[in-house]
């Protein structure tokens, strides 16, 4: 699980933002049952087939989703197994104690929220985060003058830790908070935090909109189907026909001594293409899944890219997220209730926690700083428009809020201090090449079927246009999409990006 503790010298540590595991290109096992490989498809068909078997028992298909989500996760890795029943385990025996009939004080009902938090909190810190600060501790004092040894855990990160650890710290806050009862059926608790579709990558579920179902007879009918195997297809489409040929632009252009300030760009662009395209067909092929086994996963985006300002982006931006940070986080700090300066200052301490949630790296977060900071600016601005400037032409305020994104979208994918200096210099090049006209060509032809889609689903303001078409043209439709997708499919060998958080 880990390698023994070692000490490092100060002089040796970290002078640069950590390799990101979340980017580059990773080796798998081959026995790892991963949504990108035909081994998911396997297993996801001999599940629906059980788990329909079963119908006539909520409680037989709840054990059934248990021991499915143990097999899946624990097939990665088995002693991972335990952090994640630790983490269900000790928030439900918290959730019973804080319940609305508890005979405990308030102060015995905060010792017992904190005690939760911490056991959750610190299981994230140590196999994620414990490193990373010890690193920079070391570093800090080097600059200090000092000549410091610290020691470094070498731990392996689990896959899904902070999207698990975040739900189930929710489930325990919304109980502390009196918003929901416990659920006192430890079945369905622990198939609420294990669900194997949402486990390792989201979207990340809240207790009141999943447990409810759980908790119901759940049968499959035509038009949850037919929604599952659009998801899929559309999903599995975006993967392998869009997604990895971007990433394969981006691994070529992110490099230290990029010399070409157009390169530079496209290949940033090329990465925006990548990370959304990737992420959403994750969340999409987690929502088919889950609704072809009769449950509703709540929609992790809505067409971020149409956002005209930041905060709209955040709305349609890993929903689940940036809704739980607003909940959890901005909200208990104040929110908008406590003055300007207050404000921006949560806003801030919520945004650069969004960036460290995504990895133990100095881009993660400098990019949560560089949207913390743009927020606080275009709130400054909506404050000043309202005593009488004009408000931004729409075309403006998509324009701006792409830079933004953009530069963001630069950081998040830049894996150390010198690839951000060496490709941010290259920006002094701007000389446009053949290669770069090839380039944009190639982009263009990739990204073009997604834009097709997303701009009708945005005319229609529906994310499921296309299940409103005839039998005849919906069958063609995914018939078109599979075909390009099995002539692709595990080619490039790229996990999801957000595998890794």
């Amino acid at each position: 699980m880990a390698q023994p503790p070692r000490t490092v010298n100060a002089a040796d540590s970290l002078t640069r933002c950590p390799p990101s595991s979340t980017i580059r290109r990773l080796s798998r096992r081959r026995d790892t049952i991963l949504f990108e490989t035909h081994k998911y498809l396997v297993f996801l068909a001999l599940f629906f087939l059980a788990y329909h078997a079963l119908h006539r028992s909520v409680r037989a298909q709840n054990v059934l989703i248990v021991v499915g989500s143990a097999i899946f996760y624990g097939w990665w890795d088995v002693r991972f197994l335990a952090l994640l029943f630790v983490t269900a385990g000790v928030d439900y025996v918290a959730g019973l104690w804080l319940g609305s009939d508890s005979r405990l004080s308030p102060s015995a009902r905060k010792l017992v929220l904190c005690a939760s938090l911490a056991t959750n909190l610190g299981i994230l810190f140590v196999f994620k985060y414990f490193d990373f600060f010890a690193s920079s501790f070391a570093r800090a004092g080097e600059l200090l003058g000092w000549h410091l040894e610290v020691p470094l855990l070498r731990a392996v990160l689990p896959v899904g830790i902070s999207f698990y650890t975040f739900q189930s710290m929710s489930y325990t806050i919304d109980v502390y908070r009196h918003e929901i009862e416990p659920e006192r059926n430890a079945v369905t608790y622990f198939a609420f935090v294990s669900f194997f579709p949402h486990m390792v990558a989201g979207p990340i579920q809240r207790a009141h909109h999943l447990i409810g179902q759980l908790n119901r007879p759940r049968v499959l009918d035509a038009e949850h189907a037919r929604e599952g195997v659009w998801l899929l297809c559309y999903g599995y489409f975006l993967k392998a026909v869009v997604a990895d040929p971007a990433a394969t632009f981006a691994d070529a252009a992110f490099r230290v001594d990029q010399p070409s300030g157009w390169t530079t760009i496209l290949g940033t662009i090329a990465f925006a293409i990548q990370i959304y395209c990737d992420f959403w067909a994750y969340s999409i092929i987690a929502r088919g899944s889950g609704r072809l086994l009769g449950v509703e996963f709540i929609w992790n985006f809505n067409q971020p890219y149409f956002a005209t300002s930041l905060q709209d982006f955040w709305r349609r931006w890993h929903i689940s997220l940036s809704s739980w940070l607003r909940d959890y986080v901005y909200v208990p700090l104040g929110g908008n209730r406590r003055g300007r300066v207050r404000t921006y200052a949560n806003l801030m301490v919520t945004m650069l926690l969004g960036g460290l949630w995504h990895g133990a790296a100095w881009n993660f977060v400098l990019w949560g700083l560089l949207h913390g900071v743009a927020l606080a600016v275009e709130r400054l601005y909506g404050e000043i428009r309202r005593v009488g400037r004009r408000p931004l032409p729409a075309v403006v305020g998509w324009a701006g809020t792409m830079a933004v994104v953009l530069v963001g979208w630069f950081l998040f994918r830049c894996r150390s201090w010198q690839m951000i200096a060496g490709m941010a210099g290259s920006l002094r090049q701007l000389q446009w090449s053949d290669d770069n006209g090839r380039e944009v060509a190639s982009l263009v032809l990739i990204a073009a079927p997604v834009a097709v889609i997303e701009v009708w689903q945005y005319v229609a303001r529906d994310r499921l246009a296309p299940l409103q078409l005839g039998s005849l043209a919906f069958a063609s439709l995914c018939g078109v999409l599979l075909f390009f997708t099995t002539s692709m499919f595990e080619r490039l060998h790229y996990v999801f990006i957000y595998f890794q958080f």
